[in-house]
């Protein structure tokens, strides 16, 4: 005659993290409840989460936004250190390598076989003379610390970019094909024409900042070696990117009108440089 045992209490199931089968957890996710191995494990405000739940969280968390559409960037002006040390190594090459200075400036004659000198332009120096260097990086990091936080990193070196090859058109559309221009004041003072741009749209004051621009023009007709033409057409092209990245309707599709307003001047700027014929 055989007799029945008593069950026990059912096994357990041991609780094992789904991305690592191996691996055993008894720490589980405060979200979705499953296991966690301490790979998967991630630090939340509401205690531990999967590697699945916090990514998605961080994909719902909506992004800061500078005034213009730029996105946020704590600590230093990344683009304006960048473009300052950009212009430091090349200015030391120009002492180091000979033909440095020859093969990276401007002048009209170049601007239909290499055009690309209407950019490389910005960021050489005169090497006889550091104050040239000097006062431009200067300049940068002033107005640079201000705009890059307000427009983001991208827009700001795109105002630079556009800015630097406006420069370079004013210099072929009102300079002899042969004057030879080097520096980076072209992109300067398309951030001082931003600049004024933006401060105006924001109700700043624009007074000081004009008799600023004004006194820096003025140089440039004073002293031959500065090249007005260069200052001119930087600030011009400098207020029209800014006034297409300032007044941009707000709005889901903001930022593909700001792009497709600065990529418009940037391709106004290159048909101007492909048809014009400088004067001799």
């Amino acid at each position: 005659m055989s007799y029945g045992i008593p069950a026990g209490p059912p096994a357990q199931e041991v609780p094992v993290c789904p991305r690592h089968p191996d691996r055993v957890s008894y720490i589980r996710c405060q979200r979705c409840g499953r296991p966690a191995c301490p790979e998967c494990q991630h630090s939340a405000p509401v205690g531990i989460q999967c590697v699945d739940c916090f990514q998605e969280s961080r994909r719902n968390v909506p992004g800061y936004r500078t005034p213009y559409g730029g996105a946020v960037r704590a600590g230093k002006p990344v683009v304006t250190t960048t473009l300052m040390i950009l212009c430091g190594v090349v200015y030391a090459l120009q002492w180091l390598v000979p033909g440095v200075t020859e093969l990276f400036l401007f002048a009209p004659i170049f601007a239909s076989t290499e055009p690309w000198r209407m950019l490389t332009a910005a960021f050489v120096h005169s090497p006889g003379f550091i104050f040239h260097i000097a006062f431009n990086l200067y300049a940068l990091w002033l107005l640079g610390r201000s705009l890059e936080p307000l427009l983001g990193r991208v827009r700001f070196i795109l105002l630079y970019l556009i800015s630097a090859l406006g420069g370079s058109i004013g210099v072929l559309l009102l300079a002899p094909a042969f004057q030879a221009v080097v520096g980076a004041s072209g992109a300067i003072f398309g951030l001082f024409g931003a600049l004024f741009v933006i401060q105006r749209q924001r109700g700043g004051e624009i007074k000081s900042l004009l008799i600023l621009i004004g006194i820096n023009l003025v140089l440039g007709f004073v002293y031959p070696s500065i090249s007005w033409q260069a200052h001119l057409g930087g600030l011009l092209t400098g207020a029209a990117c800014a006034a297409v990245l300032a007044y941009a309707p707000k709005g889901p599709r903001r930022s593909l009108v700001q792009f497709g307003g600065l990529a418009g001047i940037a391709l106004l700027l290159v048909a101007v440089a492909f048809l014009w014929t400088p004067s001799f």
